[in-house]
């Protein structure tokens, strides 16, 4: 049975109120997920993520990380005004506000992952070198040389910072370039931690092209925090 997801808000300190998708799992939740929305937003894909890994047994929240602006979705038309108005203090805020949902589910730190595509791919390698998470996942995430908005940092200085066990997943025919995806890796690699870098030659950006490669990048995403996240 797949699982439902719901909407919930919380205040921060900031007296902004965020919105979190959420869903849980049936069975005896293993551990959580901070699912962390592409530049669209917390899309229809975003919210069938979340049920996903409820069903896989994850406890799984997705931050709405446009809600200072009243959106949880835009169209492609504003998606760079949107992404450039995000900065490293709201992305963290709203991270934060995610692992402590979590934590006051009773959910220790070292068994919460965080996963990210697009957009959200980006974040998830900020979030996994200021937070205390178990593991983290990015797939097809921008920025590599050139920040994906305008106040955040790339990636290729981003990655050596890493504490937490991280993977990268990239499609063949994705916006980086094969070159940009391997000198990530090489960053990635000087980091303290476990790190791992995939790229599917026939997939693409949204791995909607090739099936046999979307399958495989979602068991390695599940095998990664199995992993981990002990």
């Amino acid at each position: 049975m797949t699982a439902t997801t719901r909407t919930e808000t919380v205040e921060l300190d900031d007296d902004s109120r965020l919105r979190l998708t959420v869903a849980e799992p049936d069975s005896t939740v293993r551990g959580g997920i901070v699912v962390l929305h592409e530049a669209r937003g917390v899309t229809d894909t975003v919210r069938s993520l979340v049920s996903s890994l409820a069903d896989e047994g994850w406890l799984a929240v997705a931050p709405h990380l446009y809600h200072r602006d009243g959106a949880d979705e835009v169209d492609s038309e504003h998606v760079a005004d949107q992404v450039n108005r995000l900065t490293p203090e709201s992305v963290l805020c709203d991270s934060d506000a995610a692992l402590e949902w979590l934590a006051d589910r009773g959910v220790a730190a070292d068994r919460i992952g965080v996963l990210g595509f697009d957009l959200g791919a980006a974040v998830a390698v900020k979030v996994g070198t200021r937070r205390p998470v178990g593991a983290a996942v990015s797939v097809s995430a921008p920025g590599v040389l050139n920040p994906v908005g305008t106040q955040l940092r790339p990636l290729l200085d981003t990655a050596p910072e890493l504490t937490c066990p991280w993977l990268g997943i990239f499609g063949g025919d994705d916006t980086v370039p094969a070159e940009d995806v391997e000198k990530l890796r090489d960053a990635a690699a000087s980091a303290p931690v476990a790190t791992d870098v995939v790229r599917y030659p026939e997939a693409n950006h949204r791995f909607d092209t090739d099936p046999v490669s979307a399958i495989d990048a979602w068991q390695r995403t599940l095998n990664w925090f199995d992993s981990h996240l002990r």
